[in-house]
Parts: C-alpha cells; structure tokens; sequence
C-alpha cells in the first residue's frame, strides 16, 4: 500500500505499510495514524475487511469527487475535507476517526497532510487521534489563505488593467476568477457547516472533549473567515465586470460620438458640391472663373467645417470643454 503508518510504539513512519503491519497495528490497542496515498484495491480490502469500516463510507474511499461533510457510523466517524493542492486546485481528503486510530485516504500528495506528517515528525509522542485530525484539517484549511491572497493581487491588477483599456482577455480571466473563487467559497462553506455540526454537538467524534473542541473551534474560526474573504473578493470581481463592461460603452460612445462629428461635418460639404454640380445653364454660364472656384467651390465648405468644428467645441462635445 502506497502511505504511511505511524504508530504510538514507533518514532518515525512507516512508508508503504503492508496489510500485515495495518493488522498488527489494529491488535495491539494502541494509537495510530495510517495514511493511504492511493486507494487502491488492497487499502480498498484493509479498510473493508481489516479496520470493518461501513460499505458506504468505503464506497465514498473508492470514488471522490463528494461534498465536504460528516458521517457517524458505528465505532467511527467519516469526515470529507478539502485544501488545496500543489497546482491550486483543490483536493479531497477522506478521514476515519476512531477511539484509537485516524485512517486518511487521498489520490496523490496533498500539501496540507504533508505540513501535518512533517508536524507529527517533531513530537516525540503520538497526539490523539482526534487531534491528529485537527492538525490534519488546520493545514488544509490554512492553505487556501495564500490562494486567496493571491485573488486579492489578481483583481487588483485586472481592475488597473481595465481602467487603462478593456479587452476580450480580460473578460477570461475576470470569469476564470470567478469561478475558481466560487469554488472555494463552496467549499470552505460546506467544511464551515460539517465543523458547526460538530461543535454544536449535532455531529459527535470519538475523543472529542472540552479541549479538543477549542482547537476545533478555530479551525471553524478560518474557515468562516475564508468564507467572509471569498464573498468579499466575489463582489470585487462583479464589480470588475460592470467596469469592463461600463469603461467598454463608453469607448463606444466615444467612437460613435467622433463618427457622427465626421459624418455631420461632411453632410453640409455633400450638400454644397450636390447643389453646385448640378447641370443649370444658369450656373454653367457664370461659375467659370478661377475666384468663384476658389470663393464658392474651396472656401465655402472650409468655412462650413470651421463653423461646426467650433460650435462642436463650444458645447464640449469635442472632449475639450464641459457640455452646455
């Protein structure tokens, strides 16, 4: 079995235990915190046949992907947690609590049972299981404080790059935020509840007393801090996207604003060579000089253009001065 085994009679673990040593370790009565790195079929049969946990939570063991919570059974309770793993993304972490032992089950490393082994290595007793669990749970919620911080960088760079010029791009990573932030905030709120069940005594776990239920209190302490954070970051991000959305109207506005500046400007120019190129004898006889070229065909539109440029300006509507 690919874990580790830490039993009350040894100083280091043992890597990789085999069933024998799991049975072993069950016999003797004794503390012990067994960690299997891969559910596969043999710690599958051990947590089956061996420890005899219910064929419900051995079924949650064989196939993750379930919701943070608590399940009493029997002699043991199944509780599901989450943290997050070396990439961000977040983990899942079955623990069975029992009177004398903690079995936890993962798919691959997490981070947070490898701060909790690397905290067992420095004690030279074995905690109880029940505070095992604890420390198990603290390092997997401690470890989404960083990724929030992160968030906090991410929105704040995204919100600087908005105000200087909005883009498709942005819009992706505004909504690749969101979600990744939605799916923290699910979860750190449904652990905040399993740990309300248990504090409240709705939900009980072997070994649970007056002490060990401060230790557990501030595990719900972060937790409902992280849940505060990531709706506090949520609400900065929909504000990020009705700015996109606002600073990109208003460009718009902008380019529609010079368009109807530019098309205004040139109508009365269409109006005058329209009016002029139309074939009278009357005109045909009398416009054939230079001067009236120059007078009715060249200054007239330029005197035209100069006209509306300044009362554009007059009223602001060139950007240069406030509307009247």
């Amino acid at each position: 079995m690919h874990g580790h085994l830490v039993t009350s009679g040894r100083s280091a673990a043992l890597t990789d235990p085999a069933p024998a040593d799991v049975r072993q370790a069950i016999g003797s009565g004794g503390r012990f915190w067994l960690d299997l790195a891969v559910a596969g079929d043999e710690a599958l049969a051990v947590l089956a046949d061996d420890f005899g946990f219910h064929p419900l939570a051995v079924e949650d063991a064989e196939h993750f992907g379930q919701r943070p919570k608590v399940d009493n059974y029997e002699g043991f309770v199944l509780l599901v947690a989450y943290g997050p793993g070396h990439d961000g993304t977040p983990v899942e972490v079955h623990c069975f609590l029992a009177e004398n032992y903690l079995v936890t089950v993962r798919h691959g490393p997490v981070p947070g049972v490898t701060a909790a082994q690397v905290r067992l290595r420095q004690d030279r007793t074995l905690a109880p299981p029940a505070m095992l669990l604890y420390r198990v749970l603290d390092a997997l919620v401690d470890g989404f404080f960083p990724q929030l911080d992160g968030f906090d960088d991410a929105i704040d760079a995204l919100q600087d790059d908005i105000l200087r010029k909005p883009s498709d791009e942005q819009l992706g990573t505004l909504f690749d935020l969101k979600r990744r932030l939605i799916r923290i905030r699910r979860l750190t709120s449904d652990q905040r509840d399993s740990m309300a069940d248990l504090l409240t005594g709705t939900r009980s776990i072997p070994g649970f007393d007056a002490e060990t239920e401060r230790y557990f209190r501030d595990v719900y302490d972060h937790l409902a801090r992280l849940s505060q954070t990531a709706d506090g970051y949520r609400d900065l991000l929909s504000s990020a996207l009705d700015t996109h959305l606002s600073t990109t109207s208003n460009r718009l506005n902008v380019v529609m604003k010079q368009l109807a500046i530019i098309a205004t400007i040139f109508l009365p120019m269409s109006f005058l060579t329209g009016f002029f190129g139309q074939n009278f004898g009357w005109m045909t006889d009398r416009l054939v000089s230079p001067a009236v070229f120059w007078i009715a065909g060249v200054a007239l539109q330029a005197v035209v253009a100069g006209a509306l440029l300044w009362m554009f300006r007059k009223k602001g509507w060139l950007g240069e001065k406030a509307g009247q």
